[in-house]
């Protein structure tokens, strides 16, 4: 099972920089075999101060109090885009090269398979000719396989009928643990660790596959049909986040900048000369982790599980809990414990009462169609705005979304903030200071930092502490404190790394729409539009009973 996090990362130029149990750090140079399949990540500025445990443990305490927190401002995000977010740095990160360690391959696979780039590799594996990663695919070898849901009682006919189509492809058969039964046959098993990315995975497997039957008509077939058809999406999907994720994101002007000017602090080109992206440690440990602080918890999600109907509104918990990596899928669950039992629960794929409803994800009027549009009683859910509050039940992580089950550790380190703030420590991460000083970006004033704009509160921390937090501010909570005091949009240090990495990674990817400027997308309602939206309309045929199956 794949961990969420790194017990060891190989920085170009320092070696790997080794963990253990107790946080502390070593690093050593690798060896020629080792540096060449490592996924590479770098560092875009210098190294910061660590910060020690009882200010991470004070700050994550501030950060993940349970005081109301807002919604994110207008235009208010539609909630999907946090957990699309959260799919696309599975994108980012996945290792293609990883279970290849004792197999031939060569230099340009090696080079490519573990670099960040932004082509669906945590959908299409290695592809359909792939002797390990044919598992993922249909018997045609061209369409990706999906799952069928189990039927459920609860609350009535409509759920007690199986749904094909409607969850992830899994394991099955007899053999090994439940938990071994539950997971999902697709080549990053991170995309399982909840319920809205297990369903947003889903609805990428199924526009691929319509993608394969529209092409299919022109008299494309096998490998030549799969090509066509990867690269199609590949493109309207980099088109997506390009002009409708980031801008949601992140502030326009930033993103206008570096898409049409080009990058000026990462991987600049002219000034770099591998071909090959990394990721910058910044962006990994830091900036991306924005979206952990839009995370709600509690979701409007179907016609079962809402604030009005018979299930009452879905928890994160219970997001967590219906999914075969972090989950049982037993409605009987009540704490992180009860997860982490890898043989608790009867049920092996979805229950059926459990199908997303995408119109309470997304906004489909962006797209003119006001007939998806959920029971105003209930709504839709948009995010929570990005600042430096994270939700309560993040304090409270299940072992599985952290690979930790079957292993002891200590409760603070279930709490999201404390594992984001100590990781960044133990990697001695760039303060928030010195990354704006890089940029030549004005820095946060020191009201900003302690005070910021209805964010968490720092009177926890002692006077020294606070005088620390002030002088070398950790990135990640400046990244948040910045987009905090700016509107919700991740700004000059959040938004500029954030952005750059982006346009690095489309530029680096073998499918790209940075290197073919003059592409433009087939399948939204023109050639210069295509949203999350269109792209949810198309993989789901524009029909209402596939994007929302139990009805209302």
């Amino acid at each position: 099972m794949k961990r969420h996090v790194r017990d060891s990362f190989f920085v170009v130029g320092e070696g790997v920089l080794e963990f253990d149990d107790k946080g502390e750090a070593t690093t050593r140079q690798p060896s020629t075999a080792e540096e060449l399949r490592r996924f590479r990540f770098s560092r875009l500025g210098p190294k910061g101060p660590r910060t020690d445990e009882e200010t991470r443990t004070a700050l994550a305490t501030a950060i993940t109090a349970n005081v109301p927190q807002p919604d994110s401002v207008e235009p208010a995000v539609p909630a999907g885009f946090t957990y699309l977010g959260q799919f696309v740095d599975h994108d980012l990160t996945m290792d293609r090269t990883e279970s290849q360690l004792g197999q031939d391959v060569n230099l340009d696979e090696l080079v490519q398979g573990r670099s960040p780039a932004l082509d669906l590799d945590s959908v299409y594996g290695r592809g359909p000719r792939d002797k390990d990663d044919q598992v993922f695919y249909a018997q045609d070898g061209v369409k990706l396989k999906v799952g069928t849901t189990t039927p459920v009682p609860f609350p009535d006919e409509g759920t007690n009928v199986p749904f094909e189509g409607f969850d992830l492809p899994r394991r099955g058969g007899t053999a090994g643990t439940a938990a071994d039964r539950r997971l999902p046959l697709i080549p990053d098993a991170r995309n399982d660790e909840n319920l809205v990315v297990a369903q947003t995975h889903l609805a990428f497997i199924r526009f691929h596959n319509r993608v394969v039957d529209e092409l299919a008509l022109t008299g494309l077939t096998g490998t030549r049909l799969f090509r066509a058809a990867k690269e199609l999406v590949v493109r309207h999907y980099q088109w997506m986040l390009r002009t409708d994720f980031l801008p949601r994101i992140i502030d326009q002007a930033i993103v206008d900048d570096v898409f049409t000017h080009g990058r000026r602090f990462f991987e600049v080109p002219g000034r770099y000369r591998d071909d090959s992206p990394t990721m910058p440690v910044e962006f990994s440990v830091a900036s991306y982790r924005f979206g952990h602080s839009q995370v709600r918890d509690e979701y409007q999600w179907n016609r079962v599980f809402n604030a009005a109907g018979p299930g009452g509104i879905a928890t994160l918990f219970a997001l967590f809990t219906f999914t075969g990596v972090a989950g049982n899928f037993d409605p009987g669950s009540r704490t992180p414990g009860d997860l982490d039992d890898v043989n608790r629960g009867p049920l092996f794929t979805l229950p059926s009462n459990w199908i997303a409803d995408f119109r309470r994800l997304y906004d489909f009027t962006e797209a003119e169609r006001d007939d998806l549009v959920p029971p105003a009683e209930t709504g839709g859910n948009v995010t929570k705005r990005i600042d430096t509050l994270l939700v309560d039940p993040l304090t409270r992580l299940p072992a599985g979304t952290f690979g930790g089950r079957g292993t002891q550790f200590r409760e603070i380190e279930r709490n999201l903030a404390f594992r984001n703030l100590t990781r960044a420590s133990m990697m001695e991460l760039a303060t928030g200071q010195q990354i704006a000083e890089l940029f030549c970006a004005e820095p946060l004033t020191a009201e900003q930092i302690l005070v910021g704009d209805g964010g968490a509160v720092v009177e926890g921390l002692s006077e020294e502490q606070r005088a620390r937090l002030v002088e070398a501010t950790p990135l990640w909570f400046y990244v948040l404190r910045e987009a905090e005091v700016g509107g919700g949009l991740l700004g000059p240090v959040g938004g500029r790394i954030t952005a750059e990495v982006f346009h690095r990674a489309m530029e680096g990817s073998r499918i790209s729409i940075v290197r073919s400027p003059y592409w433009r997308p087939t399948l939204g309602p023109d050639s210069s539009t295509f949203r999350m939206v269109d792209l949810l309309l198309f993989a789901f045929e524009g029909k209402a009973d596939l994007l929302n199956p139990l009805g209302d």
